[in-house]
C-alpha cells in the first residue's frame, strides 16, 4: 500500500510540474461555464484527477523500459517504479475500481471518459504514439473524451466546448511530435513528424489551428477564432517556446469561449442553437454577428 501511494504521488507531482494535467483546468472551466452545482463540480473534478492519475501511471508503466534508457527519465522515481511494478499494477486496478464506484454512484455518463478516454490513452501508450497519423488522431479523441467528465452526456454546450479542446489537443500533440522529432527519429519511433518531416507537420498544426478557429467561430463566437489565427502566423523557432506560446493563445481563446457560454447560456453559438432548436442559415448568422 505504501509503495502504491508513493508511486501515485510521484506520478501526480511529475505531471503537475510539467503542466500535463491541463485537461482538468479545461474541465473546471466547462463546469463553471455550464453553472453546475458546487457538489457536482467537486465530484467531477475529483473523478478527473483520479482518471488523470490512472492514464499517466499507465503511460509510465508501459514506457518503463524506454524511460530507463532515457537520461531524462532514468531517475530515482523511475527506478522505484521498476522495483515496485506489482504495486504500480495494483494502484492502477485500485483507481479503476474507485472510478467505477463513483460513476455508478453519481452519473453513468462518467463511464464515457473512463472507458473511451482511458481506453484511448492505453492504446496510445501501448502502440498508437508510435504510429504516424494515429498519434495525433488518438490525442484528439482523448482530448474530447477526457473532458466529458465535466458535463452530463446530454448537454449540447458541454460537447461544443469539449470539441474545441479536442482540436486544441490535436494541435498540442502535433507540436509535441515536432519537439521530439530528433529523439524519435534516432530511436526508430515513427511519429507523424518523423514520417512527414518538420515543415509538413508544422503545416498540419497550422491547418488544425485554422480548423479550430472556424469551429470556435461557428460554435461559440467569431472572436474566439482570433487567438488561434494569431497562432497560425507565428514562426516555429524553438519548438518548446512555440508550444508554450500556442498554449497561451488557445488558453485565452477557451477562457473567452467559456465566459461567453457562462453569460449567454444556450444562445451562445450558432451550432448549439441549431442542435437545440433547429435554425436556418440566415437567422443564425445574423444572430451570431450581433
Amino acid at each position: 500500500m505504501i509503495a502504491a501511494l508513493r508511486i501515485l504521488f510521484n506520478v501526480a507531482l511529475y505531471r503537475l510540474r510539467r503542466l500535463e494535467m491541463a485537461n482538468m483546468g479545461g474541465a473546471l472551466l466547462i463546469m463553471l461555464a455550464l453553472r453546475l452545482s458546487p457538489l457536482d463540480v467537486v465530484v467531477r473534478l475529483g473523478f478527473a484527477f483520479l482518471l488523470n492519475l490512472l492514464v499517466y501511471l499507465n503511460n509510465d508503466y508501459l514506457d518503463l523500459p524506454t524511460d530507463l534508457r532515457s537520461p531524462e527519465r532514468d531517475d530515482a522515481n523511475t527506478r522505484y517504479l521498476r522495483d515496485h511494478r506489482r504495486a504500480a499494477l495494483g494502484a492502477q486496478l485500485g483507481l479503476v475500481g474507485a472510478l467505477l464506484v463513483v460513476a455508478f454512484a453519481w452519473d453513468l455518463g462518467l463511464l464515457i471518459p473512463l472507458v473511451v478516454g482511458g481506453g484511448v490513452c492505453w492504446l496510445y501508450s501501448a502502440r498508437l504514439k508510435h504510429v504516424a497519423g494515429a498519434d495525433i488522431a488518438a490525442m484528439m479523441v482523448w482530448g474530447a473524451a477526457m473532458l466529458t467528465v465535466a458535463f452530463p452526456p446530454t448537454h449540447a454546450l458541454g460537447w461544443a466546448l469539449a470539441g474545441l479542446l479536442a482540436l486544441d489537443s490535436a494541435v498540442f500533440e502535433t507540436i509535441q511530435v515536432i519537439r521530439d522529432h530528433d529523439a524519435d527519429r534516432d530511436t526508430g519511433v515513427r511519429t507523424t513528424a518523423v514520417a512527414l518531416g518538420v515543415p509538413r507537420t508544422l503545416a498540419l498544426a497550422r491547418g488544425l489551428l485554422v480548423l479550430g478557429a472556424g469551429a470556435a467561430a461557428l460554435a461559440i463566437h467569431p472572436l474566439v477564432a482570433l487567438p488561434p489565427l494569431i497562432g497560425v502566423t507565428l514562426p516555429l523557432g524553438r519548438p518548446e517556446r512555440y508550444w508554450n506560446l500556442i498554449r497561451v493563445l488557445l488558453g485565452v481563446a477557451f477562457l473567452f469561449a467559456a465566459g461567453w457560454v457562462y453569460v449567454h447560456g444556450a444562445t451562445a453559438g450558432l451550432l448549439v442553437r441549431c442542435a437545440l432548436d433547429g435554425c436556418t442559415a440566415s437567422p443564425g448568422l445574423s444572430a451570431m454577428s450581433q
